[in-house]
């Protein structure tokens, strides 16, 4: 008898209204990448996409096509990683879930808009968007800092706020600040460096400069904000799994009248001396049930950097037998 489930076939999925070079990629490499990973032949014709090959592969493979066209409908753009993604994902329990209409985050600098690329980035936006206060956690490369910067950087610019605030805490992690060159901001700029990259993501260099030249947008080490009273500012903390129990109390009792706090780290990423001292460890029992303030929780599934880092990820999660764990930085 033969086996249904490795019979060929080929599927045909309406891409009616997608943009073709949007939805094939340049070169049709969204396609190929799909057929990599499925083991199939994907094709554009005419307003159809084709998929042939084994019923097993091809039932596996039509979620993310339909996906891959919603988007391209939608005008949302992706690549190749992207597919990789959204194929993994398709294998998991929760299955490829859209988030093509998620609204966009909109920013002034030449990406113009920021799109979440997962459901977790959807829920984590949406946080944002209702909460004062809102305590992002998970491994590196899901867009914590990121997304938290472009949504700072929208109400900035829509007069939401008249500020935005970034800080970290400047832990030393191997390395040794004494042995860094320069003067005590050179020293600290490394810390803060990835904070400068995403701002120049999104804003023109001469609206940044004036921008931090006027004080509207700030960057500076955690221990800066002691004394301070934040009013009408969108404050993001970074890395906050290095802020002790009392920077982090200190943090969150800065926030006065129109402010909002966005708090990001990793908790398997401690670099004080005693994890029991980070703060971000703490909060997450404090503070939970306080209305205005929500927990968001992003895993590897929400990983967006390159196809390898979620691989390197359960690779090291594997070798210390912790499922949650994440050897990466956030950066």
């Amino acid at each position: 008898m033969a086996d249904t489930n490795n019979a060929a076939v080929q599927h045909r999925i309406p891409a009616e209204g997608a943009d073709p070079l949007s939805l094939s990629g340049v070169n049709d490499a969204n396609l190929l990448e799909l057929g990599k990973r499925a083991g199939l032949r994907v094709v554009l014709r005419d307003d159809h996409l084709l998929l042939s090959g084994d019923l097993k592969d091809v039932e596996r493979a039509v979620p993310v096509a339909q996906h891959m066209v919603e988007m391209a409908r939608n005008g949302v753009p992706f690549g190749t990683d992207d597919v990789a993604r959204f194929y993994d994902a398709a294998g998991s329990e929760n299955g490829v879930r859209t988030v093509a209409d998620a609204a966009p985050v909109v920013v002034p600098g030449p990406r113009k808009t920021v799109r979440p690329k997962s459901e977790g980035q959807a829920k984590y936006l949406t946080a944002i968007e209702e909460n004062d206060v809102v305590i992002g956690i998970g491994p590196a490369g899901t867009g914590k800092t990121y997304l938290a910067v472009a949504m700072a950087v929208d109400a900035l610019f829509r007069k939401r706020v008249k500020r935005i605030i970034l800080a970290r805490p400047a832990v030393e992690a191997g390395e040794n600040l004494g042995f860094l060159p320069g003067d005590l901001q050179e020293k600290i700029d490394p810390y803060l460096r990835p904070l400068y990259d995403a701002l120049e993501d999104m804003i023109p260099p001469d609206r940044l400069r004036r921008a931090m030249e006027s004080r509207a947008i700030e960057i500076a080490p955690l221990a800066y904000m002691r004394g301070r009273t934040l009013q009408d500012a969108f404050v993001i903390l970074d890395e906050a799994q290095n802020a002790t129990r009392a920077q982090m109390k200190m943090f969150l009792t800065r926030l006065g009248l129109n402010s909002k706090a966005v708090i990001t780290g990793d908790k398997t990423q401690v670099d004080l001396p005693r994890r029991e001292d980070s703060g971000l460890v703490e909060i997450e029992n404090v503070l939970k049930g306080i209305e205005g303030i929500a927990f968001s929780y992003l895993s590897g599934a929400d990983v967006i950097r390159h196809r390898l880092v979620k691989d390197i990820i359960r690779a090291y999660d594997a070798a210390r037998g912790d499922e949650s764990g994440d050897p990466q930085r956030e950066g």
